[in-house]
């Protein structure tokens, strides 16, 4: 909602352009106004290098895609040192804002008193896994700071686009089914791997279905840290015909160490394709659960349309 002097405070605003002539103008960018809460991913798993890359990655997106975005990292298992906890991001977040607010009444500036949530916290995961959301949540408690949290990245049909990307990249897949060429590596059958227990494979599925949409064969959910799960799906899709298998985390990255990827791999037999990582589609559906949790409909993030 807008009030006579402007927009209402945390409520991305319009930055003014140029009127374009013709029917076909290019809609106005959004921008995040000053004093709208943070955006915090809460990156699980161990800390380290490379997730911290990936998860920087991820929060430029979303800053490319809302200019002014105050977007943060906390690590679940952060050490506050070279790795802030996503506990000690929020309370710092907090902190930062209480001593902007003091500093312009003790300016003379006329402000009003801070209100609606510090930060909105975005967990970094393509499915459901209760233990780490868990985790999570716990986190925003222990921060006592009024912080929103959302729901998980998935399931979205640009996490199929995201997956077939990367099946693609690893020869296991082709492309561009519209195109006259055949990858001699494709898989004919795709084990499409989660964590989290049923909620997870369950979540996973419903991505699968569109990822088997896009490659025209039977794409299937097993449980990485389900014994047995892995193989027994392995079997499931070697009985009705599938004879090249790949295997297809369904896994942002940071969530599990990647040797468990490969042990899965070599306990179905067949090769596997790069975790999602920092492609370009996981920044913007970061920002559209932190949009959607301020009450603003986001603009439907593009991808890539199956062919």
């Amino acid at each position: 909602m807008s009030s006579p002097t402007g927009p209402a405070s945390g409520l991305p605003v319009r930055m003014p352009r140029p009127r374009q002539p013709g029917r076909h103008r290019r809609p106005e960018p959004l921008a995040a106004p000053e004093g709208a809460p943070a955006l915090v991913l809460a990156v699980p798993g161990t800390p380290s290098e490379a997730s911290r890359g990936l998860a920087e990655e991820i929060v430029s997106i979303a800053r490319s895609e809302l200019p002014g975005l105050d977007a943060r990292i906390g690590y679940l298992d952060g050490d506050d040192t070279d790795y802030p906890s996503v506990r000690s991001v929020l309370t710092h977040t907090a902190e930062e804002r209480t001593a902007r607010y003091e500093q312009a009444k003790a300016a003379g500036v006329e402000v009003k008193e801070p209100e609606g949530p510090v930060a909105v916290v975005v967990p970094l995961l393509a499915g459901p896994d209760g233990s780490l959301l868990r985790q999570v949540r716990q986190a925003v408690m222990d921060s006592r700071v009024a912080a929103d949290l959302t729901d998980v990245l998935g399931p979205h049909p640009l996490l199929a686009e995201a997956l077939h990307v990367r099946l693609s990249e690893a020869g296991l897949a082709r492309a561009d089914r519209a195109r006259l060429f055949t990858v001699a590596t494709a898989a004919d059958g795709i084990i499409l791997a989660s964590v989290g227990g049923d909620e997870a494979v369950q979540a996973a599925g419903i991505t699968g279905m569109l990822l088997a949409a896009r490659l025209a064969v039977p794409v299937i959910a097993a449980a990485l840290d389900e014994e047995g799960a892995i193989t027994s799906v392995a079997e499931q899709l070697r009985s009705s015909g599938s004879q090249q298998l790949a295997l297809a985390p369904y896994l942002i990255g940071p969530e599990i160490d990647a040797s468990l990827i490969e042990a899965a791999a070599k306990e179905a037999g067949c090769p596997a394709a790069e975790a999602l990582g920092p492609y370009p589609a996981i920044g913007k559906l970061a920002l559209g659960k932190y949009m959607t949790a301020l009450g603003i409909t986001p603009q439907e993030p593009q991808g890539t349309p199956a062919h």
